[in-house]
């Protein structure tokens, strides 16, 4: 599975993006999905993830009730919506792939996107 995450960019505070990731090949529906997140000098870490069926999900505290993810089997693609963005989600965000069960550990995950910049300031 390839996977190409686009959507980033420069938002003031309390502002909205969405972001994508398109995913190469035909068992794209069989794999569970997540996003992480990268901010300079700091780990890699979970945000939300989606089962595969798209039934299930779930999200770190610090992003509950202000993202949103979602995928489109049929267009081979996830989202992830973020409303109210603060300054501290100013990061890399990748999307990655798990064959796994539904997990928030970044060695769970099998397939990783290149990353899209997200930059919360005024």
């Amino acid at each position: 599975v390839q996977l190409q995450a686009s959507g980033g960019g420069l938002v003031q505070p309390g502002g909205s993006l969405r972001l994508s990731c398109a995913a190469s090949g035909r068992t794209f529906s069989s794999y569970n999905m997540g996003w992480f997140r990268q901010a300079p000098g700091k780990e890699r870490e979970f945000v939300a993830a989606i089962s595969w069926s798209g039934r299930g999900s779930y999200y770190v505290d610090s992003v509950k009730g202000r993202f949103t993810i979602s995928r489109d089997n049929a267009k081979n693609t996830v989202y992830l919506q973020m409303n109210s963005l603060k300054p501290e989600d100013t990061a890399i965000y990748y999307c990655a792939a798990s064959s796994r069960r539904l997990g928030s550990i970044v060695d769970e995950y099998d397939y990783w996107g290149q990353g899209t910049q997200v930059t919360v300031s005024s």
